[in-house]
């Protein structure tokens, strides 16, 4: 598990999907470790596509369990892409949260292709899912994971989102763009 503070407020950590196989793990695939985003809304805790760290349960609850309470807020589950459901339910069930309510602070920036991409607009970071990745340290619509019947689709719609001051893109997979994330953005969309 790795824990990274993006700004006061909004987190990153990683864990090893129990899932995952080497298969997976292919030049178009995906890496075991995934990248999931913790961020104090005025309201409410907001975790998005969490997972629980196998390789460090134990350590992952004490902070949460920590910083939940310190807020004493209300914790909401949001899901970018329907598979990321991940811990989600464990997590909801421990901390009485809901699955799906999108609290004050988050915005839906966009909802097509089966993908749900948030705007935290206090931060101006957005929240991929599969649609967009990192590999290499460099921003990509996944060709393979999209299909070439789409690409252009999805990369054309995608689009819209350069019109917002993104200076943050998290992705799910691979290293998130923590500065000047709308040029990032981009070069993933020419």
């Amino acid at each position: 598990m790795r824990v990274q503070e993006i700004a006061t407020g909004l987190w990153r950590w990683t864990g090893f999907h129990p899932a995952w196989t080497p298969a997976d793990g292919a030049p178009d695939g995906w890496e075991q470790e995934v990248g999931c985003v913790f961020y104090e809304a005025p309201e409410a805790v907001v975790l998005f596509d969490p997972l629980v760290p196998i390789e460090d349960r134990d350590r992952f609850f004490e902070a949460l369990d920590r910083d939940v309470e310190r807020l004493a807020r209300p914790v909401r589950v949001l899901l970018t892409v329907d598979d990321h459901r991940r811990s989600s339910e464990e997590l909801a069930e421990r901390y009485g949260g809901a699955i799906g309510e999108v609290p004050d602070g988050v915005e839906v920036a966009l909802d097509r292709w089966g993908e749900r991409i948030y705007w935290i607009s206090e931060y101006r970071s957005l929240v991929f899912g599969d649609i967009l990745i990192a590999r290499g340290g460099v921003l990509q619509v996944p060709r393979t994971w999209i299909g070439e019947e789409h690409y252009d689709e999805v990369v054309e719609g995608l689009r819209s989102l350069l019109e917002l001051p993104v200076e943050r893109v998290l992705v799910a997979h691979g290293e998130p763009v923590l500065e000047d994330g709308r040029a990032a953005l981009a070069a993933a969309l020419r």
